[in-house]
């Protein structure tokens, strides 16, 4: 026994979603033998969007029954049946969550009549239930209203029903085992049989192959299904939109969460929300003026021809720049954290020695000023190579860091002799240096097997 079962909601997700109208038919595979419909009241109000769609406003639910006086007639008449709907995961679960604010239990085995469509009458464009019945020519009236869709969704499970293989792959389905409830309905199982429990990066695609979530994991199968899991609104949303999962081996966490990063940058997906601004960098320099006196500056990156040190903001960079200043005794004047045309306030406290007042020597002042360029620097100087699992056992991860600065990753096989900087770097997939990227290796580095050459 089947119940085929649509609804109308408020469109805030499943766990902020409120049922507007539902409509269940019994079915016991050739004929419907019960029916209930019925406008419900959310006690919500209805979005003017989701009015424009259904044709629902809070006038039409203003007088129909709130949730919990129709729940028995729902548990009643879904009782030892099977829930079957067209991407069934978010009708039940809006269902399920109804249920559960009443403290009522909700649980039906259930069939998706999008994976079952997609395995019956293959090579379609699109499986919505519109332009899925216009293909099999199922009569659809009253579009986004839940009899209309219901009804239109029984006469498809019937003429599934009746494809070949159609005993075998629903049996399959209903396999308690079986994770295929659980998938997005436009999502081929053996898409996601494909997915290893390895570390890496994965893709969440739409049908038009255009990429809307890039994540990472330390078991890339393991962290794709915790996804369909999640009832969150941009879960569900993400999920019923996706149709393919790509993935990349990273070999390690390191790997996977630089590989991310770079990829969020690079394809700005819709459904990532953290490390998608464009982050203004700020930079250190130095210049000489007409006096011969050298001067410590800031300035965006794109104004400094030779940065000495970078930052990510400009409070970051002017505190570092005020630590140097204090601990070389540095002018704050010519360290352009003071704008005066006197002497500095630093040199009545007695921590600048007065180059601003000429009782300094510029000779003196600009060999502390070279004093503080060289720390800048060297703090930097080397070349670091962090060393990490590879993709297999054949071989080795490695990631570069030069002169303080995040370079790229790259794959080398175990065999091969690897003895310079130059032998490296021709593996290394040359990366941004980013914010992200700063703190993906300033928060992993004490972990990591690294050398210096």
């Amino acid at each position: 026994m089947y119940t085929i079962i649509d609804i109308e909601t408020t469109g805030n997700g499943i766990k902020g979603n409120k049922i507007t109208e539902i409509s269940i038919f019994k079915f016991d595979g050739e004929q419907i033998i019960d029916e209930f419909t019925s406008l419900v009241n959310p006690l919500s109000p209805i979005p003017y969007f989701i009015t424009g769609l259904t044709g629902i406003d809070d006038q039409m639910v203003q007088n129909a029954p709130v949730f919990s006086e129709i729940a028995n007639t729902i548990l009643e008449i879904t009782k030892d049946s099977i829930f079957v709907a067209h991407s069934v995961n978010f009708d039940y679960g809006v269902i399920k969550e109804e249920f559960r604010r009443i403290n009522l239990d909700f649980t039906r085995k259930k069939l998706c009549t999008v994976r079952l469509s997609r395995k019956l009458i293959p090579g379609l464009q699109s499986y919505s239930l519109g332009k899925l019945c216009s293909a099999v020519q199922i009569p659809l009236v009253d579009r986004h209203r839940a009899r209309g869709d219901a009804h239109a969704t029984v006469l498809l499970f019937q003429k599934l029903l009746n494809a070949p293989e159609a005993d075998s792959i629903i049996q399959k389905s209903l396999n308690a085992r079986s994770q295929e409830a659980t998938l997005p309905p436009h999502l081929p199982k053996s898409v996601f049989d494909a997915i290893p429990y390895k570390p890496g990066i994965y893709y969440f695609k739409n049908q038009k192959d255009e990429i809307i979530y890039v994540g990472k994991a330390i078991n890339l199968k393991k962290r794709v299904l915790s996804h369909f899991y999640d009832k969150s609104t941009k879960e569900t949303q993400m999920c019923r939109e996706t149709a393919h999962i790509d993935f990349k081996l990273s070999g390690s966490e390191l790997v996977a969460l630089l590989m991310e990063s770079a990829e969020i940058k690079k394809h700005f997906p819709s459904y990532n929300r953290a490390q998608k601004r464009v982050v203004k960098q700020y930079a250190i320099f130095s210049y000489e003026d007409r006096k011969g006196i050298v001067h410590l500056a800031y300035n965006t990156i794109k104004g400094v021809p030779n940065p000495i040190k970078v930052f990510y903001n400009q409070t970051d960079c002017r505190t570092y720049l005020h630590e140097v200043c204090g601990r070389f005794s540095l002018c704050p004047k010519y360290c352009h954290l003071q704008q005066t045309n006197s002497a500095c306030s630093h040199h009545e406290l007695n921590s600048c020695e007065g180059i601003c007042t000429s009782q300094e020597s510029v000779i003196d002042y600009n060999q502390k000023v070279e004093s503080a360029i060289l720390e800048m620097k060297n703090m930097q100087s080397g070349v670091r190579i962090i060393r990490e699992k590879g993709r297999d056992a054949n071989e080795n991860a490695v990631v570069l860091i030069s002169e303080g600065i995040y370079r790229g990753y790259g794959f080398i096989d175990q065999e091969l002799k690897v003895s310079s900087i130059e032998d490296i770097e021709a593996f290394i997939v040359p990366q941004k240096n980013t914010l992200e990227t700063e703190r993906i290796v300033a928060s992993l580095l004490p972990k990591l097997e690294s050398f210096v050459l």
